[in-house]
């Protein structure tokens, strides 16, 4: 793994003139806010430890000392800790909502006392609640192979089917692995995406905590999805899970994460950090559907190396929050490695979605493939941000990018930032990009032809990313065409 991978994304070129949606009937213009009612609620605070509010050295150590971590990962800790402080916020490309974080007001570390249980009626009362209401227990007995629950800073249960223990998967938090696996989790912790990164990657690397641990061994292949669920319960408070999953030579896994908080009138920060090594022949599918409440920063880190004839995908849903900031990358480190980033953004009244996918063509023969659908609804903005880098020293490269954009009302909003670099001759690549609108005359037909308002609405979002929603196992796609035609009901007439 010595291919740099430690580059942020680039500054974008300058965009061309903001596309902007022509005149709607506004009987149908009302905006497609999904419905996040179902993550809207919250417990009283009943925390066994608490560093505090704001980031210094004092809470790096109290952080370290609660986890009772090996000196090497405390000065892991100072380290990145001196990184966040020493790099400015980005400001050549961020969106300018980002510089109105006061890292100050965040609480870093909030954590009940309780050891991860396995058990499901050992988990405390208040957390057994919120992941009962979010349908934890239900999703686990009809389809997942294992599942691990977050709350706040640390997980409250995590579960595996005994079957797959014995086949060798390891599933578990990161002070777990650490403590229980720590020749493969020392050996790749920090290596795809490493403290100096960008300045949240630092900031993850300083005080991370939680988050999922996963080894499959070569030649397993887990048939049924791994899940973690990340809530956020406290208010003022930054989560900062630390996902690492290493997939070994011929084997196969589908890891599904979920995410939600409810909604405060203080700033809530999620900067998380995943990393992802598939090794020779390997393969990777890493499924986010994320819902959070409009004053959460989502601002996260994700990126996977592809060894020869491996295969990263990541599936991508991003519903809610303030701002988004998400560019889920591939390196392809072997040759024919492929690398796939498929994603939807919705940004609705007030809200940012800064997406896109980075694409690193380091080997010959390598494939990779874009495909982003974004909706911007009322004053939403939604951005598609994305690079990809084929250098002329790898030949027979191929890469395919595509963004479409769907605008709904006069004042949406949508801009494309690719950044595509080919240097040789025997390489190729190609993108397209599209804007369209949902139209009166639209809305006008399917009403004409018995549906309501809100069922033609619904039908027009849908179809625009029917193709996308089927690359969601059967679960997600389902409830995320539900979310949709349940808000048509509510919004519009």
């Amino acid at each position: 793994m010595s291919t740099d991978i430690s580059e942020n994304i680039s500054a974008a070129p300058e965009a061309a003139a903001p596309a902007v949606a022509p005149e709607i009937d506004t009987a149908t213009a009302d905006a497609i806010n999904i419905d996040r009612e179902k993550g809207n609620f919250h417990y009283a605070e009943d925390y066994a430890f608490d560093a505090g509010t704001g980031l210094s050295e004092t809470v790096i150590d109290y952080i370290s000392n609660v986890k009772k971590e090996p000196e090497w990962v405390r000065e892991f800790r100072h380290h990145s800790l001196a990184v966040f402080n020493d790099k400015p916020l980005p400001t050549h490309w961020a969106n300018p909502e980002i510089a109105k974080l006061d890292f100050s007001k965040i609480r870093y570390y909030l954590a009940k006392g309780k050891r991860s249980t396995r058990s499901w009626e050992e988990v405390p009362d208040d957390v057994k609640k919120t992941f009962e209401r979010l349908g934890i227990p239900e999703q686990e007995r009809k389809f997942l192979a294992g599942v691990e629950a977050q709350f706040d800073s640390e997980s409250a249960y995590s579960r595996m089917k005994d079957e797959l223990s014995k086949r060798g998967v390891i599933f578990v938090g990161p002070d777990e692995g650490l403590a229980k696996y720590p020749e493969i989790f020392r050996k790749y912790f920090g290596t795809v995406v490493p403290p100096s990164d960008n300045k949240f990657a630092a900031l993850n690397s300083a005080v991370f905590s939680g988050g999922s641990f996963i080894y499959v061994p070569p030649g397993v292949k887990v048939e049924q999805p791994l899940q973690a669920y990340f809530r956020i319960n406290a208010e003022r408070f930054g989560q900062f899970e630390r996902t690492l999953i290493i997939v070994d030579e011929g084997a196969e896994l589908k890891y599904m994460e979920g995410c939600t908080a409810p909604k405060f009138d203080t700033a809530t920060l999620h900067s998380a950090v995943v990393e992802l090594v598939a090794l020779r022949g390997a393969k990777i599918q890493y499924i986010t559907v994320q819902n959070w409440a409009t004053n959460v920063y989502n601002l996260v880190t994700k990126r996977g190396v592809a060894e020869a004839d491996a295969e990263i995908r990541w599936i991508d849903c991003n519903i809610g929050s303030h701002l988004t900031m998400k560019y889920p990358a591939v390196v392809l480190n072997g040759e024919r490695a492929r690398g796939e980033v498929i994603s939807i953004a919705v940004a609705s009244d007030g809200q940012v979605q800064d997406t896109g996918a980075k694409m690193i063509h380091a080997a010959p023969h390598t494939t990779s493939n874009i495909v982003s659908k974004s909706i911007s609804v009322g004053s939403g903005l939604a951005s598609y941000r994305g690079r990809v880098h084929i250098p002329k020293k790898f030949s027979h490269c191929k890469n395919n990018t595509e963004c479409d954009a769907l605008l709904i009302n006069t004042n949406s909003r949508t801009d494309t930032y690719p950044a595509i670099t080919v240097s040789g001759s025997q390489s190729s690549t190609q993108h397209e990009a599209s804007v369209s609108r949902v139209s009166a005359e639209q809305i006008f037909y399917m009403m004409q032809r018995g549906l309501t308002e809100a069922e033609a609405m619904s039908l027009a979002v849908n179809g625009f990313i029917n193709d996308l929603v089927k690359e969601f196992p059967m679960e997600y796609s389902a409830e995320l065409k539900r979310l949709i035609e349940l808000e048509m009901e509510g919004s519009v007439g």
